[in-house]
């Protein structure tokens, strides 16, 4: 019987000859899939042979039976993952590259996260990130109006960005155009976000390490940048300004523009 793996596309670089390009794998968010990163995919190629990977059950991904946790998804992802290869993780799939990055040092060459943070939810000694009723709340709803809590979801990421209209639209477009995820990797996905806090492993992180930060993001507040520089002072932090929890959908250009930058003061890419 052949095992279920997660789906997986591997493209071609556009600006480099393949056989020497080194390898940029990037991970979604809760809920969505890889087709989100196709803002991107245009700048990123020209630089990288680019893998894209949707998180187990979501997008075209099966869901094998297992225990829907951190440790069960990095897993997964780490079946797909070429031998070695610099991560791009956003939100909820930020958290995934974060926790292999720190389990396969040797593996990961670099590490870019976008609106994520090693505990997404706030506590007495990290006041700073969401409320635990944000996301106590859609689990709830969720439970009554599986899609509609999907595109609430979606519209929570995009508020605050100068373009939340048109960048709504666009998420809603990928949210369908592979099928809704299944339930039991939303709510496992969702328990991930509440209940994993990985900042007394942060400072031992060995690849070098950016994270990106939206300036009106209401789910990773930026504000939680001054408790990271604190927690792990050799991580590079970048605030991008007037977007909010998608700042490669809302300003692509602003957001490659950061990353390549990154990539280039660590020797990946030539300077230009």
């Amino acid at each position: 019987m052949t095992a279920l793996i997660p789906f997986h596309n591997i493209y071609k670089p556009t600006g480099v000859d393949n056989d020497a390009a080194e390898d940029l794998v990037l991970l979604h968010g809760w809920g969505l899939h890889s087709i989100a990163w196709d803002p991107i995919m245009p700048a990123l190629l020209e630089h990288f042979r680019v893998t894209v990977i949707d998180l187990p059950g979501m997008g075209q991904s099966p869901l094998p039976n297992g225990d829907y946790d951190l440790d069960f998804v990095a897993g997964q992802i780490r079946r797909v993952l070429p031998e070695r290869c610099h991560l791009l993780g956003w939100s909820l799939g930020g958290l995934v590259a974060l926790k292999i990055a720190l389990d396969e040092p040797q593996r990961v060459q670099s590490l870019a996260t976008v609106a994520t943070t090693p505990r997404f939810t706030a506590s007495d000694d990290w006041p700073t990130a969401m409320k635990p009723d944000i996301l106590a709340k859609f689990a709830e709803l969720m439970e009554e109006d599986y899609e509609g809590t999907l595109v609430r979801f979606l519209a929570l990421n995009c508020k605050g960005s100068a373009t939340m209209r048109a960048d709504v639209e666009l998420l809603k477009e990928i949210l369908y155009f592979c099928g809704l995820p299944a339930q039991r990797a939303l709510r496992g996905g969702l328990e991930i976000l509440r209940d994993t806090d990985l900042r007394a492993e942060l400072p031992q992180l060995q690849p070098p390490a950016l994270m990106l930060f939206g300036e009106n993001d209401n789910l990773v507040p930026a504000a939680v940048m001054a408790e990271l520089e604190q927690l792990a002072p050799g991580i590079q932090l970048a605030l991008l300004r007037d977007v909010a929890h998608v700042p490669f959908v809302s300003t692509p250009d602003l957001f490659t523009r950061a990353l390549l930058d990154f990539y280039r003061d660590h020797g990946v890419l030539h300077a230009v």
